[in-house]
């Protein structure tokens, strides 16, 4: 007797049929570009937090890793096995990260325990500068490490602490009540920040201090031999960076201004637009764009201005 197959059972071999043929195809194409003639690209995660270095650059991606270009000789640019970062900042030769946790790691030199960080918890700012580093903590208390030959680290009374900034031997403090705190080298007066309020940010060169007042105006104090303390007529400013000797500022529009000593073209950001964040090294500066790409002008012989593939 001849057996004649359902139709309910045609229905069924014909949609595995389809569902195997989709398998084998999407298998076949797995790691394929979209026309199919090769690896697909690796995914492109955006940056969403720069900082400088004296000659290297750092930045934070949006999925929690961290890279970094430039001067490398102390390991400050090993940080591509850094997961679950949320901030970074970098010193002359090391690196500072904050993890998810509260938790942080720092790579570079050490000859002054700027790196021995290790045991710090309830972290959520850290700052670094020539061999110190320094943390905030949840409870708006401070923590510092590495060299301390000026008290550039004697900041373990610090309370109502919301931002950081560490210069080459002065650290700054901003409180919650929108006045600043500093300590350490005052040779130049750029722990002078006294009578400042209204501030909410502020930012260390190698031997001056810039605050941003919620008016979006600046103030600066310190060495300014080359103009990098002439913020003076600066309006709608958003954002500042210090370098050693130049200051940046990122204004509401997008666009960015500088003062300052320029001889490598540090200070060439005339034509940038779309920024929202600077940051500020030596000789060079580096702004992060509104779609997570980067931009940077200034010495390259390092290769810290090697961001335009981040």
């Amino acid at each position: 007797m001849k057996i004649i197959p359902s139709l309910r059972r045609h229905h069924y071999v014909a949609r595995v049929s389809i569902f195997l043929v989709t398998v084998a195809l999407i298998a076949g194409m797995a790691g394929c570009s979209p026309d199919g003639t090769g690896p697909l690209p690796p995914p492109h995660y955006p940056i969403t937090q720069v900082a400088c270095g004296e000659h290297h650059t750092v930045g934070v991606k949006s999925d929690g890793t961290a890279v970094a270009v430039g001067y490398n000789s102390y390991g400050q640019c090993n940080v591509a096995g850094w997961t679950d970062i949320i901030g970074v900042d970098a010193g002359y030769f090391h690196t500072v990260g904050i993890k998810a946790d509260g938790t942080v790691v720092a790579m570079g030199r050490h000859y002054d325990e700027q790196c021995k960080v290790h045991d710090w918890t309830h972290i959520v700012r850290v700052a670094a500068d020539s061999s110190h580093t320094v943390g905030i903590k949840t409870d708006s208390t401070v923590v510092a490490t590495g060299w301390n030959g000026a008290g550039q680290c004697d900041v373990s009374g610090w309370t109502d602490i919301i931002q950081v900034a560490a210069g080459y031997g002065h650290t700054v403090g901003l409180k919650t009540d929108g006045t600043v705190v500093a300590t350490g080298l005052n040779y130049d007066g750029q722990c002078d920040i006294g009578g400042w309020m209204d501030i909410i940010q502020v930012a260390a060169g190698y031997s001056h201090t810039v605050g941003l007042k919620s008016d979006g105006t600046v103030v600066a104090v310190g060495y300014n031999s080359f103009g990098q303390c002439d913020v003076g007529s600066w309006t709608d400013i958003i954002q500042v960076a210090a370098g050693s000797l130049h200051t940046v500022g990122v204004k509401s529009d997008g666009t960015v201004v500088t003062v300052g000593y320029n001889s490598y073209g540090q200070c060439d950001v005339g034509i940038w637009t779309g920024i929202t964040q600077v940051a500020a090294g030596l000789g060079h500066t580096v702004g992060l764009k509104d779609d997570g790409t980067m931009i940077a002008v200034g010495l390259n012989t390092l290769g810290q201005c090697d961001v335009g593939d981040w």
